[in-house]
């Protein structure tokens, strides 16, 4: 070890050298085609983004000889940190290969997104997309809980319809990747289900890219309320991840434009640069909504008594009565103060927008 480790010119200086480099803005990329072990992981995991190639690709602190050494247990290099589990599962990695020669094609379309050499300004020809933006107007969904998919939104948007999508396979209920709008490079950041702790972590990871390559964010708004479930560990971490997605947003010094779409409520909101999080323009859909809370999602009223006890069509011929003289009102006022039409209204955004008038703007 004297000879490897413990000086300030051994090994340890590789990944001091990578992160005093990102902070240069040189850029690094990585392409794991063969197994990192120990720390050898590391100079991949710090690149700023690292393309791994399926059954050959692996990246592990201690091997499976190491582990079945330690623990006696026998695992495969795949179950241990193969490139499914470090796309899908850990996300230390944001790019699946089948083979080598895509993941090559994919560090070409990485590199593309660098904006290392900026595009000169003179007007050039741009692709429109291949889907027609007139069938936004028919995609613009109610509420969050439509299952479309974001991508839908997205191809009737970008020039060619073209996405280069970042960490695919982890976190999917946002979606995160690369366009182009007009011929502009932009990084795009779109809910597509609750702002799981994955998800966040890969939002935080995504726009301080953007903030590093000097790239405009574009956000899509179509959050979800929290859900119910008691204080737990999961919900702490999920906390945790939106917090430093937030910090993230926050101190990005990119243009950003936030276009809410559907549902815009709560705290996962902040994450996706609302109001408060000062974009350079926001923008709503006509269908959009803005609220502390769903009204569909009001809290609904306690059972009282024993359940064991009470008859069930009683109880739910009570809870009805309960809400028609109680929160009908209160609902009522709700639903009407959560409309885009009250909000831009009150100068909270800077106008409704067409759905298919969407690219233009």
């Amino acid at each position: 070890q004297s000879e490897l480790f413990p000086d300030k010119l051994h090994g340890g200086r590789i990944f001091y050298n990578e992160a005093i480099m990102s902070a240069m803005r040189i850029p690094q990329v990585a392409v794991v085609c063969g197994s990192c072990v120990a720390g050898g992981a590391y100079v991949p995991t710090m690149a700023e983004e690292a393309v791994i190639v399926d059954r050959i690709g692996t990246l592990f602190l201690a091997g499976p000889p190491l582990v079945r050494a330690a623990t006696g247990e026998h695992v495969s290099p795949e179950e241990l940190g193969g490139a499914k589990l470090h796309s899908k599962v850990s996300g230390c990695t944001d790019h699946f290969a089948p083979s080598e020669q895509e993941a090559y094609e994919c560090i070409r379309n990485v590199v593309s997104t660098l904006n290392y050499d900026p595009v000169p300004e003179e007007d050039t020809e741009h692709d429109n997309p291949l889907y027609s933006p007139e069938e936004l107007l028919g995609l613009a969904p109610l509420n969050y809980r439509c299952t479309l998919p974001v991508k839908l939104i997205l191809s009737r948007l970008l020039d060619g319809s073209r996405f280069q999508e970042f960490k695919a396979d982890y976190g999917t209920t946002l979606v995160t990747g690369f366009g182009h709008v007009e011929g502009h490079l932009v990084g795009i950041v779109a809910n597509n289900g609750e702002l799981a702790q994955d998800a966040a972590l890969k939002g935080s990871h995504f726009v301080q890219l953007c903030g590093q390559r000097v790239i405009p964010i574009l956000f899509f708004q179509n959050t979800a309320p929290q859900p119910e479930e008691p204080t737990s560990i999961s919900q702490s971490n999920r906390l945790k991840a939106q917090a430093s997605m937030m910090a993230a947003v926050a101190c990005a010094a990119v243009p950003k434009i936030t276009i809410i779409i559907g549902g815009c409520y709560g705290s996962e909101s902040y994450a996706m640069c609302g109001r408060s999080f000062s974009p350079n323009f926001l923008f709503l859909w006509p269908n959009a909504r803005v609220a502390l809370v769903d009204p569909r999602h009001f809290p609904r009223v306690a059972q009282a008594g024993d359940s064991d006890t009470t008859d069930e069509s009683e109880l739910n011929q009570l809870k009805a009565n309960f809400y028609c003289a109680v929160q009908c009102p209160v609902l009522s006022r709700m639903q009407e103060e959560s409309s885009a039409f009250y909000s831009s209204a009150r100068l909270w955004d800077d106008g409704i927008i067409l759905p298919q008038h969407t690219r233009k703007v």
